[in-house]
């Protein structure tokens, strides 16, 4: 039995330019971090007393005799890629639901791997974690998904990523003073909308907008690398990046016009009437996790505006996809 652990992570900067379609002939940079809540999948090869060779649980559970009937499109083209054969018991469990903008879909696809090659008796890098998880997601599922939650899965930590030409991904931790990255810890506030979004379906706009969005594109971009100006230089303050978290929401909401809603705009302007700095929605938009800046003094007045939304606490995450049970051996 395996099971690993992989963290969802909070995009900050950047979002939108980690798709293909842009970063094969443009930069793409995003700047992001993981946080402590986590997807959990449990793997192990099945013994022979169920009826099934796949026996599959998470929203669904499924229990099949052939790889072409499981309906999972991810857990199909994962066992698939890695030519596995056995039959196989998974179990997914999560702290966060799905669709909820939080990148859980890429760290079940990074888990789901990293538990399959281990399976298997093999131990890969981040990198080729990362990159054959986009391969899964983008190639053999056929989603609009980006590329940058599978990297930050698979790596872990406060990074800045950057994204050119045929899938050369660079990941670039960012170096601050503890204290200034305990200050933005402090200063975020996580809210659950409680709307519910298919990604694919709304970055599905967004990515045919691609060839009229080059300058709001670029400007993304140079937000990002604006924002780990403000972490690494001792005399911007982290105020500052709060307030960039507004001007990069300002440009993201515009990209296509399933981003955000009516609701979504309010719950928004509520939050900034009740002394945010700044904010997002998180993903690709649509519903699921909104991200607030705003100093501890102004946090009671908005948690107060937002008791009918559920407030989750939450910390950086350093470690990446990992391993916490290694029990592979079952004789039969």
């Amino acid at each position: 039995m395996i099971i690993t652990k992989t963290p969802f992570r909070i995009s900050f900067f950047g979002g939108g330019t980690d798709y293909p379609p842009w970063y094969r002939g443009n930069r793409g940079v995003v700047v992001n971090t993981t946080i402590n809540k986590y997807c959990y999948i449990l793997t192990r090869y099945i013994p022979p007393f169920f009826g099934c060779k796949y026996r599959i649980r998470y929203t669904k559970r499924e229990e099949v005799k052939s790889l072409e009937e499981i309906e999972h499109p991810k857990v199909r083209e994962c066992l698939k890629f890695l030519g596995e054969d056995k039959g196989i018991e998974l179990v997914h469990t999560a702290d966060i639901p799905a669709r909820s903008g939080i990148g859980s879909s890429s760290s079940f696809t990074v888990g789901l791997l990293h538990s399959l090659y281990a399976l298997q008796g093999r131990m890969v890098s981040k990198h080729k974690l990362a990159m054959d998880a986009i391969h899964i997601e983008q190639d053999k599922a056929k989603e609009n998904v980006g590329s940058q939650d599978q990297t930050a899965a698979a790596f872990g930590g406060f990074n800045r990523i950057e994204f050119k030409g045929d899938h050369i991904i660079s990941v670039h931790p960012i170096i601050t003073k503890a204290k200034k990255l305990e200050k933005l810890e402090r200063n975020l506030m996580l809210f659950f909308t409680g709307f519910h979004r298919t990604a694919s379906e709304i970055v599905g706009e967004q990515i045919k907008n691609i060839p009229k969005q080059d300058k709001k594109l670029s400007k993304m971009c140079d937000l990002a690398d604006e924002s780990v100006l403000i972490l690494n230089n001792e005399n911007r303050s982290v105020d500052d990046f709060g307030k960039l978290l507004h001007e990069t929401w300002l440009i993201k909401r515009s990209l296509s016009s399933k981003i955000t809603n009516p609701a979504l705009d309010e719950i928004y302007n509520t939050g900034m009437s009740a002394g945010a700095l700044g904010g997002k929605i998180l993903g690709a938009g649509g519903g699921g996790f909104i991200l607030f800046y705003a100093k501890p003094g102004q946090q009671p007045k908005i948690k107060e505006a937002f008791k009918h939304l559920l407030h989750v606490p939450f910390k950086f995450d350093n470690l990446g996809s990992h391993v916490i049970h290694h029990n592979p051996n079952l004789n039969f």
